[in-house]
């Protein structure tokens, strides 16, 4: 599809060229990642001292609510947790303050599997 034509059709269905879906694979988050995304991590303190990816920061589940402030808006966030399940409420909870956030589908066992460290 051409650029005109994908342009036209995401102003008819009023679709956001800066949104990101609700979820994403390992290699389409690194390839946010690498055009500036935040990676976060939601797991619990003793799941991260236990390993986490290189790239992500880290904000607890339950500190989410607080610490969003850190986080820029106007860079997409991709957020991971162990299986990709707290990470989806999480997401939602960021996309409702007002960020540009996504899951990353299978969490950390996917981000590893991939090969991603």
């Amino acid at each position: 599809m051409t650029t005109t034509r994908r342009s036209f059709l995401d102003r008819l269905l009023r679709r956001d060229p800066d949104a990101v879906p609700r979820s994403v694979p390992v290699a389409r988050a690194v390839e946010l990642l690498d055009a500036g995304a935040v990676l976060v991590d939601v797991r619990e303190r003793d799941e991260w001292r236990r390993g986490h990816a290189r790239r992500a920061r880290h904000i607890p589940l339950g500190r989410l609510d607080a610490e969003a402030r850190r986080l820029p808006k106007e860079a997409p966030v991709v957020v991971m947790c162990a299986s990709g399940m707290r990470s989806r409420g999480a997401a939602a909870r960021l996309r409702a303050a007002g960020y540009r956030a996504t899951s990353l589908s299978g969490g950390l066992a996917a981000w590893r599997a991939a090969g991603q460290d």
